[in-house]
């Protein structure tokens, strides 16, 4: 009986791990405006962007960011073309003249 019991729970551990790894939106399968809605509506989501590539996007206006980073322009793959969305990054120093 124990054996059974050890073998659900590794059978239940491997199909939520497979089920979380799908839980990530895909750009490539979505429109751009299908895209920037979502990050829209939940101010910050990470997105699948390739066969492994994923990165966090964020609204443009906001304070998903930390400090010092702050939303700049990226462009992922959609299904309808390139989008341009925002993530955040360190901006470049400024250089005295």
């Amino acid at each position: 009986m124990p054996i059974r019991k050890v073998a659900f729970c590794a059978v239940a551990m491997i199909v939520a791990a497979t089920n979380f790894a799908d839980a990530r939106p895909d750009t490539r399968k979505m429109t751009c405006a299908q895209t920037q809605a979502l990050i829209q509506s939940r101010h910050a989501v990470v997105l699948t962007t390739g066969a492994n590539t994923y990165e966090r996007y964020v609204r443009q206006f906001g304070n998903e960011c930390d400090a010092p980073y702050v939303p700049m322009v990226d462009y992922v793959p959609v299904r309808d073309g390139e989008c341009m969305v925002y993530r955040c990054e360190e901006p470049a120093p400024m250089v005295p003249e």
